[in-house]
């Protein structure tokens, strides 16, 4: 479907490890265990890469340091091999249970300390995701990219969880443009919205088309502090596949927009 559309870049999550799921052909992830060469040659021959690859399990609770560390460090190589210039990462939907919000950002700080140190001998952008209870929260965010004084550490803006949990997305990438690398571009159904916003932390994806949602406008306005900013990263768009139909209407909506804006397609 990448190669129909002229979609040149793709965006995974990744497993440590193998489920039944998985070995029936239904995981949408891409295991660890799968050589990161020989995928990258089969890519290569329907034209396309990774912008970015996910390792996103909570950094923020106290299982942090025991099982998200040590995924977001066997990712790394795995990344360089497969040639995916960033891994996302990212702090838990909620307060974590049993830590005060000071011994939580502490826990991280030590996490993200251990994992930049290697990020950059791999030359590897570790991204951190708006996406939870900490990194919805500008303020927050703030001191989380201040974690460590490095190039390899940036943000992942994420057009929908912005949104959802009643931040303004527009803001939002105005205060951190320069520190974005990458964007998930998503909408918000006005349903959902009514229902959960300022309730939750992020969504997995748009349930609707993008630009058919409430959130259609504040993504334009976000390409456009990109577009001014001279942002010439990846823009991943993130919805339901439904069959294709969705994703089509979301691909010609954002093209279209880009045009609008005077965003040259690259």
């Amino acid at each position: 479907m990448g190669r129909a559309h002229g979609v040149h870049f793709i965006e995974c999550g990744l497993i440590d490890g193998a489920s039944w799921i998985h070995g029936l052909g239904y995981q949408p992830h891409v295991a660890l265990y799968e050589d990161p060469l020989l995928l990258r040659r089969k890519m290569e021959r329907y034209g396309v890469r990774f912008s970015q690859v996910d390792a996103a399990y909570p950094l923020s609770g106290r299982d942090g340091p025991l099982y998200g560390v040590p995924y977001v460090l066997k990712t790394i190589p795995w990344a360089k091999h497969a040639g995916a210039p960033r891994i996302a990462t990212t702090d838990g939907l909620h307060k974590p249970e049993g830590l005060d919000d000071h011994e939580a950002m502490e826990l991280m700080k030590r996490a993200y300390g251990q994992i930049v140190e290697v990020a950059e001998a791999y030359e590897i952008t570790i991204n951190i995701e708006v996406h939870g209870y900490f990194t919805t929260n500008p303020e927050r965010m703030a001191e989380m990219l201040a974690f460590c004084d490095s190039p390899y550490l940036a943000m992942n803006l994420d057009t929908g969880n912005t949104f959802i949990a009643g931040r303004d997305p527009v803001e939002f990438c105005r205060r951190f443009q320069q520190r974005v690398t990458h964007v998930h571009v998503k909408d918000v159904s006005e349903s959902l919205a009514r229902a959960v916003r300022g309730h939750e932390t992020g969504i997995a994806v748009s349930q609707c088309a993008i630009g058919d949602g409430v959130n259609a406008e504040n993504i334009r306005q976000v390409l456009g502090i990109l577009r001014d900013r001279g942002f010439d990263g990846v823009l991943s768009m993130e919805c339901e596949g439904a069959g294709g139909p969705m994703i089509e209407r979301s691909l010609a909506w954002l093209r279209r927009t880009l045009a609008e804006l005077g965003i040259a397609e690259q």
